[in-house]
């Protein structure tokens, strides 16, 4: 074989941290065998798993073309496309990227650290889509950064000790899946299952990383135990970014890129399971969860798409909405939490969907079809207009999964087992309500209406009743406060309700809530509230401002619209019975009503409500 014939088969990209401290990268990307009638390159618009158009081509800075050494004329096709004149030989491309963004979702590069997804960096070849892929990953030439070090779960074909060097890819698509992580981070190592996983920390941080590592592999093994433990990896990595604030994720092949607050991690000596490391251990769980369920388990109009224009589905619940299910789920049967606490994290997501008075405007349908235009661009209506699909989807797949039990032998597990074996491991999409038609097929019950009620409606979810059929009781309180997430809490309701929530940690207003007193008043997003019966404001003491409301009494509220200083008169409300308290029900108390239940007239084959209770959470 001559020695260059290799070079006819693959796509060959170098990238380069040039200069960051102006946040660029420099890539190449190389053709040996260009389109004679004019090579024609993509860029991504948008990345799998984040389901908003980006137009990541805006961020690109200078770019150029050769051949043999001489420079080749291109045309823009469009904002992301271009064609390069017809060229004899090998064709490259140069360009240069600014990269600064700190989301999970594009590129970043300053004298800290360096990240990048390649649907950020890579030009695709159009009709190269499946030809193989080598990236050569070169440290910057500047002394100042030689003690960088590269990670990432692509598959290493010659690199050197610190992770520079050259990666393969089967294809272009499995070359923008693998995010890769520059700098002098941490790194900390652990086995699942005989399969090497691995932390990577960038930014200031101080971890107990023992106890993370017996956590995260409990979760891990807990979830490949679901699936028969596949797929078979050879390497798993959570990239993370630690900030004083931030918390999100991306899924991917083999990998997922984290962004967490640095009190999210646990410190040495922390006994006890934080509400923020509980947290983190959430988030890590979603996207370890991804890896079946999006990754392999995915839509057919995300898999057929090139990633050129939106990608619609009305069933983004059952990609997300059921992996935020799961997320809590695992760590329950990891033995990360018990049962109480489980059922705290089912109350506080269902008190987030009671607080959204969307939910009676939007459908689960419509937020998974609207995504696009409206979950990533939220404004100050958001919550009147809208309802999550990640929130409602989680308790619309706790109800599905409920109903299962009480009303077949089978359970979501086994559905989600058929679709790893039909769709999972062979790669097939999964068709439009495809969940829909296989937990029927699989359970033999007809779930139509349920579905119906559950996706296609905005009638309220019957969580509290289906519980009820498990030995939990559920029940709607009044919030102790306005940092009340819901579950189980200590104290007496105090004050009242101006039906606004304000922008972090100003005064400034972020959403006024369908209905409530401050719409009453007229009030609008982004008024900045400054005095409140003549004593001025602060985000600080907000909390205690209306803790002492006084329900229907009168109030002069003085505010910012624009330069111009406004007052209203509101009148508080009672505080609204939003908050959810999730706990179990005493045995005799669930013996009893059991004797009462409907469900019996099923049969054994449902058995009662503890033994429910008990398969279920194992409580």
């Amino acid at each position: 074989m001559p020695p260059n014939l290799k070079s006819f088969r693959v796509i060959r990209y170098t990238v380069t941290p040039a200069d960051p401290r102006a946040h660029t990268f420099a890539v190449t990307c190389t053709v040996a065998t260009p389109d004679p009638k004019g090579q024609v390159f993509r860029l991504p618009s948008w990345i799998r798993g984040s389901y908003l158009v980006r137009d990541f081509a805006k961020h690109i800075v200078q770019i150029s073309a050769s051949a043999n050494g001489q420079p080749v004329l291109f045309e823009r096709l469009d904002k992301r496309s271009l064609r390069c004149a017809p060229a004899a030989g090998s064709l490259t491309l140069d360009y240069t990227v600014y990269a600064y963004d700190e989301s999970v979702r594009k590129a970043y590069l300053d004298p800290r650290r360096g990240f990048f997804n390649g649907s950020s960096l890579f030009y695709c070849p159009e009709g190269l889509e499946q030809t193989p892929v080598e990236i050569e990953l070169l440290n910057s030439p500047d002394p100042d950064y030689s003690r960088w070090r590269a990670a990432t779960a692509m598959t290493p074909v010659a690199v050197d000790a610190c992770g520079f060097g050259t990666y393969r890819a089967a294809d272009y698509e499995e070359a923008i899946d693998h995010p890769f992580e520059l700098g002098e981070f941490e790194r900390l190592d652990f086995d699942v299952d005989g399969i090497p996983h691995a932390f990577t920390f960038s930014g200031r941080h101080d971890v107990d990383g023992p106890r993370l590592a017996r956590d995260v592999t409990k979760i891990c093994h807990a979830q490949r135990e679901l699936f028969g433990h596949e797929p078979k990896l050879d390497r798993y990595l959570f990239l993370t970014r630690v900030l004083g604030a931030g918390y999100g994720g991306l899924e991917h092949r083999a990998s997922s890129a984290l962004v967490c607050a640095r009190n999210d991690l646990p410190p040495p000596g922390m006994a006890a399971l934080s509400r923020e490391y509980r947290g983190f251990l959430g988030l890590v769980s979603h996207e370890y969860f991804h890896l079946w369920n999006v990754k392999r388990i995915t839509a057919q109009r995300f898999a057929e798409s090139n990633l050129a224009s939106e990608a619609y589905t009305q069933d983004l619940w059952h990609y997300e909405g059921l992996t935020s299910y799961y997320d809590d789920l695992a760590l329950l049967r990891a033995g990360v939490i018990d049962a109480p606490a489980y059922l705290d994290l089912l109350a506080e997501t269902a008190t987030r969907l009671q607080r959204t008075p969307g939910r009676r405007v939007q459908s689960l349908a419509e937020s998974s079809f609207e995504s696009w235009l409206k979950y990533y661009q939220p404004d100050e209506n958001t919550p009147n207009a809208t309802v999550s699909y990640y929130v409602k989807g989680a308790l619309a797949t706790l109800c599905l999964d409920l109903h299962l039990r009480l009303h077949s032998t089978t359970t979501l597990d086994d559905v989600l087992r058929a679709l790893w074996q039909r769709h999972g491991r062979t790669g097939i999409g999964v068709p439009e309500q495809g969940l829909e038609t296989l937990a029927q097929e699989i359970s033999g019950l007809n779930l139509k209406p349920q579905f119906d009620h559950w996706l296609r409606s905005t009638e309220e979810l019957l969580v509290a009743e289906l519980l009820a059929e498990f030995g939990v009781s559920a029940s709607l309180r009044a919030p102790l406060g306005d940092a009340d997430p819901g579950g189980r809490m200590n104290g007496k309701p105090q004050g009242g309700s101006l039906g606004l929530k304000l922008k972090g940690a100003e005064t400034a207003i972020a959403h006024v809530l369908a209905g409530g007193a401050a719409q009453r008043a007229g009030l609008s997003g982004g008024d900045l509230l400054v005095a409140l019966d003549g004593l001025k404001l602060s985000a600080g003491q907000w909390p205690q401002r209306l803790m002492s409301l006084v329900p229907g009494r009168n109030y002069t509220l003085h505010y910012f619209r624009g330069d111009e200083l406004l007052s209203t008169t509101v009148t508080a409300d009672a505080l609204p019975l939003d908050t959810w308290t999730m706990t179990l029900t005493e045995a005799a108390g669930v013996i009893e009503k059991d004797l009462r239940s409907p469900a019996l007239a099923l049969g054994a084959a449902t058995g009662g409500v503890l033994a429910r209770r008990k398969a279920w959470l194992g409580a």
